[in-house]
């Protein structure tokens, strides 16, 4: 996963990230696969550099960690949306 630089303001914050995602049911060897080879990609300076080329940064997780990440991510902005009313048009 790599992620943007968040932006911060007193009472702002905006950040973005990416990630690659794996069906529900996919097997864990194959997901610590996965894991592990972009994890390893990620880990090469070249890779690194070009990522950092566009203000963004790397952040390596673990396969355990990850769904934990999404899963904050995802009540925090949640708050945020029902708190201002937000609608999907």
């Amino acid at each position: 996963m790599f992620r943007s630089w968040p932006i911060l303001l007193p009472v702002y914050e905006a950040g973005g990230w990416l990630g690659i995602g794996v069906p529900r049911n996919t097997p864990m060897e194959i997901v610590e696969k996965l894991n592990s080879e972009i994890n390893a990609g990620l880990a090469d300076t070249k890779i690194r550099s070009r990522i950092s080329e566009q203000s963004a940064s790397v952040l390596l997780l673990l396969t355990r960690n990850s769904s934990k990440s999404v899963a904050e991510y995802t009540d925090k902005w949640a708050k945020v949306i029902r708190a201002a009313n937000i609608k999907a048009e």
